[in-house]
Formats: structure tokens, C-alpha cells, sequence
């Protein structure tokens, strides 16, 4: 199975995203080891502060109310103060790099005397030595003084720098992408038979180097296809003239009667020929589209052609519920009459009968309308190549009455409207040809 690629906007949305978070994972080491000095060297400095002022509290107070400012910091503050023992079990500060900065600067503030402890007889905190007439203390307190509250704050600021650039990733992949997606768009109204309006001389030299050539490949393939369509429509017209004269002075003609039906069956062929190009060549409606109820246009072909009255035609009908889907009648009325054609010309089976169905169906959100022959159908590799024009079946060669533009005709029609012709094979044997544009939402909507 092959994986699907993704499109450009995801993968330059994702190219973006993973630049920035490489940046963050390499920024945020930074910016922790540059401000660990300065938040080491701070809460040093509470530390001194709180053993200097309870170092001086107890120095200048009343003896006599030494106790009770004892506990009134104890209380208030959470910071005690215990005499400091030979036997005390003593755990010293972990080694890491912030803890070794904060020593340093105590010692250096408090002398290179004082002890430092993170845990003294089971009791867990930050223990800092002094001393008061020759008696050692022990200063105790809250143990978060070392930690401080960066975690937290590391915390929000990481969820807001991944929303930012999340977002900022979004709105540069938008941008950049943008003018691709309107190439992209109006090719694709190219592949459909459309003529897509101007892309804009605009952005970068790149894109607009590639919009202008891209218009000006639009423009050389709509004069293009005038010429070709003014050709062809010439030649056509030309060749109608002298195909009727033809016709008249051999209705005129002393010849046998079987001498004259062939010609008479020649120059119908021809003529047959001239009209599949005067079709072909038709340019594309510049009337805009409408509302159209395919299921009523099966109907009026089915008349038109006067397929019930056909001898040896056994037809059956598959049109229950009316479909519509946004269009040109006119120009889904000749590719439906273009599918009948060639189901009449090719679609009898050995015996001579033509077993013929006609449905008009919704289908996932499109539009169908088939035409199903019980023939011989067409063989599987042979399809993609008859879809392109004046190619004709093994089958069809043998019969010169056409040029090969018929189901080229239905294709072009159907690309007109957004939507594909599909030959399969049928069932037992046959063609089931299908259009399939996409089907109109239901009014009101």
C-alpha cells in the first residue's frame, strides 16, 4: 500500500513547528544556566538576611524575652532556632550546580565557618550555622527557600510559547502556501475544461515568474482552441455544402435503386461526420449554469430518440427519483444522445437485438445517468484510449459511421461539469457508460 503524501500546507506547518521547537529545546538550556547565577546569588541573600536578622534579634533582646522571641519566629515566620551539638546527625545540601552557587555565596557572606545542612536529626530543611558569644546555633528554614517557584513558572511559559508557535507556525504556513494554493486551484479549472481567471502578479519573484507563465499558458491554449474550433467549424461547414448538392443530384440520378441507397448511405456517414465535428468543435456555453432535472432529460432523450418504438430494442427503464445537478441542458442533452448512439450503433448482441437500459441515479453526491448495452462491450485496455478523440474501437472500425469524436464528446461535456464519463464493462456482456458530474443540492439549501 502506498502511503499518501501530504499536502504542502501540513508539511510546511509541520517543517515550521519542528523549527521552532528545536529552538525552544535549545533555548530553554540556555536561558536555565544564565539565570541560575543570578536567582542563586538572590536567594543566598534571603538566607543572610534571615540569619543576620535573627542573629541580631537575639544578640540586642532582653535576655529575659529571648524565649519568647524564640517562638514568636518559630510561630510567624517558621524559623527556629536550636542550639548547634557535637552529636547532631547532620546531612549536608546536595551537590548540584544551583546548591554549590548558594553555598558558596553564605559562606562568603557568613564566614567560611558556617555549616550548611539539608537534614538535622531527621529533620528535613535548609540548616545554616552561627554563632552568638562563642555558642553555636543552628538557623532553620523551609527547605523551598532552595527551590524556589521557576518550575511552575517554566511550566506556563512553555505551554504559551507551544500555543504561540503553534499559531504563528499556522499563519506562516497560510502565507507561504497561499499563492501555490491558487495554482493549484486554477490548474485544476484547466484540467476541467475552464478558463481560469488571471492569477495575481504578485509575492515573490518566483511566484510571480510562475503565475505569469502560467497565464500566459492559459491564454495560448484559449487561442488555441479558438483556432481549432474556427478550423474545424470551417471544414465542417464547407463540407456540408457539396455533401448536399451531392445528396439532391443523386435523388435526381437515373441510377438503380441499390446503386443509389449505398451513395445515399455513403454521404449520410459523411454527413454524420461532419456533424460529430461541427460538436466537437462547439466552444464551451457562456451562458451560465442552471438547475437541471437529469431524471426529465433521460426521459425527453428516451422520446427523442424514439427508443420505445425501435424494432428490436428491448429497453428498460432506471429512473425513479428526480436528480438534478447545477448545468447545461443542452449540453448534457447531446451526451446523453451521444451515449444512445453509440449503444444503437455497437450495443446489439449476436442475435441483432439491443438490449438497452437507461438510469438516472444519486450515488454518493453524484449525479448518474448510464446508458447500458447488452453488446459486446469494449475491452478493458482499450478504454482510457477511446475516450481520446478519433479513436475508435476494434469493433467500431469495420463501421464508417463516425469519426471517433463520440464518447471524446461526452467526456469534454462531462469535464465541463466537474464530473467524468466511466465505461465499465456490464453484466452478463456489454458497455456501461456512465456520466457522472456532481448532483445538486436540494432547493432551499
Amino acid at each position: 500500500m502506498t502511503l499518501r503524501s501530504p499536502p504542502l500546507f501540513w508539511r510546511t506547518f509541520l517543517l515550521i513547528l519542528l523549527l521552532i521547537a528545536a529552538s525552544l529545546t535549545a533555548w530553554l538550556p540556555m536561558v536555565h544556566v544564565l539565570e541560575r547565577e543570578p536567582r542563586a546569588h538572590q536567594v543566598a541573600q534571603h538566607v543572610v538576611s534571615i540569619v543576620n536578622t535573627t542573629r541580631s534579634a537575639l544578640i540586642f533582646s532582653d535576655p529575659g524575652r529571648r524565649r519568647e522571641l524564640l517562638a514568636d519566629l518559630a510561630e510567624n515566620e517558621e524559623i527556629r532556632v536550636v542550639p548547634l551539638e557535637p552529636g547532631d546527625n547532620v546531612e549536608p545540601l546536595p551537590t548540584d550546580a544551583f546548591v554549590t552557587l548558594v553555598t558558596g555565596y553564605l559562606r562568603a557572606s557568613l564566614g567560611p565557618a558556617t555549616r550548611l545542612a539539608a537534614r538535622v536529626n531527621g529533620v528535613p530543611g535548609v540548616w545554616v550555622s552561627f554563632t552568638i558569644d562563642e555558642d553555636d546555633y543552628w538557623v532553620f528554614i523551609d527547605r523551598d527557600v532552595l527551590a524556589g517557584d521557576s518550575g511552575k513558572a517554566w511550566v506556563s511559559w512553555a505551554i504559551l510559547a507551544a500555543i504561540l508557535s503553534t499559531l504563528i507556525a499556522v499563519g506562516v504556513a497560510r502565507i507561504v502556501n497561499r499563492p501555490l494554493a491558487a495554482l493549484s486551484r486554477a490548474a485544476a479549472d484547466l484540467g476541467a475544461g475552464q478558463r481560469p481567471p488571471p492569477l495575481p502578479d504578485a509575492g515573490p519573484r518566483e511566484i510571480r515568474t510562475v503565475n505569469h507563465s502560467f497565464n500566459r499558458m492559459v491564454a495560448a491554449l484559449d487561442e488555441l482552441e479558438r483556432d481549432r474550433a474556427i478550423l474545424l467549424a470551417g471544414i465542417s461547414h464547407d463540407l456540408r455544402t457539396p455533401l448536399t448538392r451531392l445528396r439532391l443530384e443523386l435523388e435526381l440520378s437515373p441510377l438503380p435503386d441499390p446503386v443509389r441507397e449505398a451513395m445515399i448511405g455513403d454521404l449520410e456517414q459523411l454527413d454524420s461526420i461532419v456533424r460529430q465535428f461541427l460538436e466537437y468543435a462547439r466552444p464551451v456555453p457562456s451562458s451560465g449554469s442552471a438547475r437541471v432535472d437529469l431524471a426529465q432529460l433521460a426521459r425527453e432523450a428516451i422520446a427523442r430518440n424514439r427508443l420505445e418504438h425501435l424494432p428490436n430494442c428491448r429497453l428498460e427503464q432506471g429512473i425513479t427519483l428526480p436528480v438534478c445537478a447545477i448545468g447545461h441542458a443542452t449540453e448534457l442533452d447531446r451526451a446523453l444522445d451521444n451515449l444512445i448512439l453509440n449503444a444503437l450503433r455497437y450495443g446489439r448482441g449476436d442475435d441483432g437485438e439491443l438490449r438497452l437500459r437507461i438510469e438516472v441515479r444519486l450515488d454518493h453526491g453524484e449525479a448518474v445517468m448510464a446508458v447500458i448495452d447488452g453488446g459486446p462491450g469494449i475491452p478493458t485496455d482499450q478504454i482510457g484510449r477511446l475516450l481520446r478523440p478519433f479513436e475508435r474501437g476494434d469493433t467500431a472500425r469495420t463501421d464508417a459511421g463516425g469519426a471517433g469524436l463520440g464518447l471524446a464528446i461526452v467526456d469534454r461535456i462531462a469535464r465541463l461539469h466537474q464530473g467524468r464519463l466511466v465505461l465499465a464493462a456490464a453484466s452478463p456482456h456489454g458497455l456501461n457508460a456512465q456520466i457522472r458530474i456532481p448532483a445538486a443540492p436540494p432547493p432551499g439549501v
